[in-house]
């Protein structure tokens, strides 16, 4: 029995993470964790009965409480409630699908409480990759990638230690505006944005990839997860999602991993690994496919994508006001509060505002996520 905390469990990833626990009663969920969603989490704890739940905010919390004052689960709040969640003293792994910076500290505290982690926060990564990577091999903790792309070039290495690794084809789908200008982009609303045309995501990552700053992210993030350089990471556009992406020897050979778009799949592969379990679903289909197309990424229309190699480059806190900037620009669009091309130009402004720290700490970049929040909150 292989026993799981899901941080962000009632989110596109946590929830399909509990699908996968359905269909593997060898798997038992012993923390949950989510932001407001109240309603979804009780259901979630009366049917899958962790021992804790917690939920961000501390007045749904005391609703909670009282709903699931019938049964034995402790319920927890705020930080403290998602660190105690990261934490669950039987867990054996935590999946981490919080949205945004927040997944950084639970992320630290499960290392260092010895879980593996199921990573599908980028941002921890992104922004604190010099610091994770280094302690969770200290600490002899597994990272096992959960994002499609990452989970991919994870399985792409499997057998190949020892073999140099010349690059890593990182695929984009190119998102539901590819082909078009920044001109013609001009009139994007949220809707016409939200519409993904192979994966169902949440709303923030399906922005993201939109505008390509998720893949930069990804950019980022590969080069942490596999040791690699940023410019090792090359961006290649696919867009019927069937290679989710490849991996280049040192002898030019290529190895990719394929497979429908389907969450799950790299999902259960981190839950089992090394084990591969039938999963329910659809299936590749080569004589319906017929073909695959690759196309290099557009950076002149979609400047997310050279931003983020720009600030991987520069490193230190650059990826953090990277990060800072998409996510605070990401939310105003979903407030309908600014346009669609304002979230690359708010991360280009920025950007090149900041002052770069070499190094930066957990409380350097919190610190820094709060300076970039504050010097583009006036923007409004």
């Amino acid at each position: 029995m292989k026993k799981l905390a899901v941080l962000g469990s009632t989110g596109s990833i946590g929830t399909q993470t509990l699908e996968v626990v359905r269909e593997n009663p060898d798997l038992k969920v012993t923390a949950l964790s989510a932001g407001r969603n109240l309603e979804l989490l009780e259901a979630q704890a009366r049917e899958f009965k962790p021992e804790l739940v917690s939920l961000q905010d501390e007045k749904a919390a005391e609703t909670l409480a009282v709903r699931l004052a019938d049964t034995d689960i402790q319920v927890l709040s705020g930080m403290d409630g998602l660190l105690a969640a990261a934490t669950e003293q039987t867990a054996d792994i935590v999946v981490t699908a919080v949205v945004g910076m927040i997944g950084i500290r639970p992320t630290i505290a499960a290392i260092e409480a010895g879980k593996d982690i199921a990573l599908a926060n980028k941002e921890t990564l992104v922004t604190a990759g010099h610091l994770i990577m280094p302690f969770a091999k200290v600490r002899g903790v597994t990272i096992f990638p959960v994002d499609s792309e990452h989970s991919a070039i994870f399985q792409c290495l499997n057998g190949e230690t020892g073999n140099q690794i010349s690059k890593i084809l990182l695929t984009a789908s190119g998102g539901p505006f590819r082909g078009q200008t920044r001109e013609q982009m001009k009139s994007v609303r949220l809707e016409d944005a939200l519409k993904h045309p192979n994966w169902t995501m949440g709303h923030k990552i399906t922005i993201d990839s939109s505008t390509m700053v998720n893949k930069g992210l990804e950019v980022m993030e590969a080069r942490w997860l596999f040791g690699v350089g940023v410019d090792d990471v090359q961006v290649v556009v696919q867009p019927q999602s069937v290679i989710h992406s490849m991996v280049q020897f040192a002898d030019g050979a290529v190895m990719a991993q394929m497979g429908v778009p389907d969450m799950k799949l790299p999902i259960q592969y981190a839950l089992l690994y090394p084990k591969r379990r039938h999963m329910p679903g659809e299936r590749l289909d080569f004589w319906s496919l017929q073909s695959i197309d690759f196309e290099a990424p557009d950076f002149e229309n979609f400047p997310g994508l050279s931003l983020a190699y720009e600030a991987g480059r520069a490193g230190g806190s650059v990826p953090t006001v990277f990060n800072a900037a998409n996510e605070w620009a990401v939310a105003a669009f979903l407030r309908r509060e600014i346009g669609y091309l304002d979230i690359t130009d708010i991360i280009g402004e920025a950007m090149a505002r900041h002052k770069r720290k070499e190094n930066p700490g957990l409380e350097d970049i919190l610190e820094t996520e709060a300076e970039t929040y504050c010097s583009i909150s006036g923007r409004i």
